[in-house]
Formats: C-alpha cells, structure tokens, sequence
C-alpha cells in the first residue's frame, strides 16, 4: 500500500509504526462496519418478527432464530477487530 511504503526509511522504524496504525484503523472499519450492517439487518428483521408474532404467536421461536444469525454478524465483526486489534 502506498502509505505503507512512503513510511519505510532505513532503520524500518517507520515502516512499523505505520504496520500498526494499519492494523488498528482495519480493526475500526471492521467493527464499524459490522455493526453497522447488523443494525441495519436487525431493525428489519426485528420489525418482520413483531409483525409475524403478532399474527401468530407460536411462530414466536422461528423469529428469534433470525435475529440470532442477524446479531451474529457484529460478533463476528467484533471477533475480526480484536484480531487486528492484537495483531
């Protein structure tokens, strides 16, 4: 990447700080946009469960099986930062 390589000097000093800051800003976007894509899909899939419970009750275990897989993707935007976040 260019801002990689424009921090590069002779000792390599630079070039690491700059490996970092990388890594901390992919770890930002990452959340960032996990969870953003999650609230979006969640309010949706939210909104499509009242309607369906309140039409039938018993379907109320199928909803929140889908809002699980929607939630999950913030965990697994979370798991995904704290990765690049260690790294």
């Amino acid at each position: 990447t260019s801002a990689y390589a424009a921090a590069v000097d002779e000792t390599g000093q630079e070039a690491e700080f700059a490996r970092i800051g990388l890594s901390k800003l992919g770890a930002g976007v990452a959340i960032g946009f996990a969870a953003l894509g999650a609230g979006i899909g969640l309010g949706t899939a939210s909104a499509a469960a009242i309607g369906v419970i309140a039409e039938k009750p018993e379907l109320f275990g199928r909803t929140i099986i889908y809002i699980v897989f929607v939630e999950a993707v913030a965990i697994y935007g979370l798991v995904i930062a704290l990765l690049l976040w260690m790294a």
